[in-house]
């Protein structure tokens, strides 16, 4: 379905909030940062609701679960895990109609922070009760839905990393980073967009649908879910003397303001490297050619935010 029909299907909903009349399915990952110690809490609030919880047994069960509540008639399926869990869930209610709520227990939850619902279990409970059904865009990189941030470069090789770790969490990310930074070779990107095509080299190359990747690292500050552009961002090599520099404005949401930051806006990119590679997903892995496109599919998602 193309993206101006998807918005003008989903339109006519009205907003979706956990209650009684609305039929709901919470899909938990219990393997997904602090998913597990809140699944007691999750029960007990979804029990109170006339809700049904379903636990993942194993990676790309989200999705599953996720299609099998659509078939049950579930207006609003809540994903409680991290983006992994977010991104599964997300990708099979594009489109649909359906209402996704979040939980997020992971160690980023960008989308989560980028739409205020990241925080205590009280607050995420009170957004499922009497939030508002928000329509956002939706990214396509590959063909993989995302929904936050999808990349090539070093961000693609340290979500494989970080994939691998058991524990996780954002001191791991850190520790994962700074190991692989050592031999990381930064590579040459050739950006096509509206016409143009520009050639350089970077360290990572992200493009954004929200602002952050999550832990509140703003790789495309100012970008907006809704506007139906998405924002691709090129970041230099990184030597000792810029290093400390980025990470310090990544994490102030200023990185916009170096000169040395490439960033373009649009709905459409393509991006060819020298060979075939990996490409990460809200932080997913995924095998992609030499050439990488990129789409926007505006307001293709309904999503539960806090009713501000």
């Amino acid at each position: 379905m193309r993206a101006e029909q998807t918005a003008s299907a989903l339109a006519p909903h009205a907003a979706t909030c956990l209650t009684r009349t609305v039929k709901t399915r919470f899909i938990v990952n219990p393997h997904s940062g602090r998913a597990l110690r809140a699944l007691a809490a999750v029960r007990v609030f979804a029990g109170q609701q006339g809700a049904t919880v379903v636990l993942t047994e194993r990676p790309g069960q989200a999705a599953q679960l996720a299609a099998q509540a659509l078939t049950d008639g579930c207006a609003l399926v809540v994903a409680v895990g991290g983006d992994g869990t977010m991104n599964e869930i997300a990708g099979v209610l594009t489109g649909t109609g359906a209402t996704l709520g979040l939980v997020p227990c992971g160690s980023g939850d960008g989308l989560g922070r980028h739409l205020g619902i990241h925080g205590s279990l009280a607050h995420t409970f009170t957004v499922l009760r009497s939030g508002r059904s928000r329509l956002i865009d939706t990214g396509l990189a590959d063909g993989h839905p995302f929904f936050t941030v999808a990349g090539l470069g070093f961000e693609a090789e340290i979500s494989a990393r970080f994939n691998r770790l058991a524990p996780r969490g954002f001191l791991r990310y850190l520790t994962t980073s700074a190991t692989a930074l050592r031999n990381h070779v930064p590579e040459i990107f050739r950006i096509s967009h509206v016409g143009e095509t520009v050639s350089m080299c970077g360290f990572t190359l992200a493009v954004a649908n929200a602002a952050q990747y999550g832990n509140a690292a703003r790789i495309a500050p100012g970008a907006l879910v809704d506007d139906g552009i998405l924002d691709l961002v090129v970041a230099p090599p990184v030597t000792p003397l810029n290093a400390l520099p980025l990470l310090t404005r990544l994490f102030a949401g200023t990185l916009d303001r170096d000169r040395s930051v490439r960033r373009w806006r649009g709905a459409h990119f393509v991006v060819e490297r020298a060979g075939p590679g990996l490409i990460h997903t809200d932080g997913e892995t995924h095998s992609a050619g030499a050439r990488v496109e990129f789409t926007v599919r505006p307001r293709s998602l309904r999503v539960l935010v806090p009713d501000t």
